[in-house]
């Protein structure tokens, strides 16, 4: 029965990399960045991308997918700032897929520069789902404590990113954002990591300067 398991899994992950590779290259084929953020809940994603929102524009056109278990909500406050946005609502699915990415594909603005997907809050399914991202980003929030990565290693081994969030909070609590930057370049040598408040407009700047750099490499074919 384990053996069947392990194959069946195998399968899914087959097809879901094709898929998601096919998607990578239609992307960069129209010089589009795509983004995946993840985290466990509340660690500020749709927060960070209201944020994004507004660096970004107008010079740079983004949209962004929602991913959750039920409601339209993050979906919701992106198109409250202009932004096209589409939800998926895995209805119990706790990370999402590429096939699920594919099937919005169509549906993208012909001027896009950056795609952000929101995926489900959980740093442990999505870290083994490719979806055509071509750059990860893990975020951990001050309040969920400096203990997460060690805990959840595979988010971090397969993310190009960290990003610490409400970083404005540290001074209020029991948080050591040293211990977290030491411990996921231990596991992770080539992660950037930004320390970033969306509510203060702290470390912005450096990371969409960041996106922009990597979507200009994109373009030019030196990604």
């Amino acid at each position: 029965m384990e053996k069947k398991e392990l194959i069946v899994r195998e399968n899914i992950l087959g097809s879901n990399k094709k898929v998601a590779q096919e998607i990578r290259a239609k992307l960069a084929g129209r010089g589009v960045l795509c983004v995946n953020l993840m985290s466990a809940p509340g660690a500020g994603k749709t927060s960070l991308l209201e944020k994004m929102a507004e660096k970004l524009a107008p010079a740079h056109a983004m949209a962004v997918i929602e991913g959750d278990v039920e409601t339209e909500r993050d979906a919701e406050r992106i198109r409250a700032k202009g932004i096209p946005a589409w939800q998926i609502v895995t209805g119990g699915e706790c990370h999402l897929e590429a096939r699920m990415i594919g099937k919005l594909f169509g549906g993208l603005p012909e001027k896009l520069d950056f795609l952000f997907i929101e995926n489900i809050g959980n740093l442990i399914c999505p870290a083994s789902f490719d979806l055509g991202e071509h750059l990860r980003c893990v975020l951990v929030s001050s309040p969920e404590g400096d203990d997460k990565v060690k805990k959840y290693p595979e988010a971090f081994l397969t993310s190009d990113c960290l990003l610490i969030t409400k970083s404005d909070l540290i001074p209020y609590l029991i948080f050591d954002p040293e211990r977290v930057k030491k411990e996921a370049l231990e596991l992770n040598p080539k992660l950037r990591i930004f320390i970033l408040s969306s509510f203060k407009d702290q470390g912005l700047d450096d990371f969409v300067a960041f996106l922009v750099e990597r979507r200009k490499e994109l373009a030019t074919g030196h990604a």
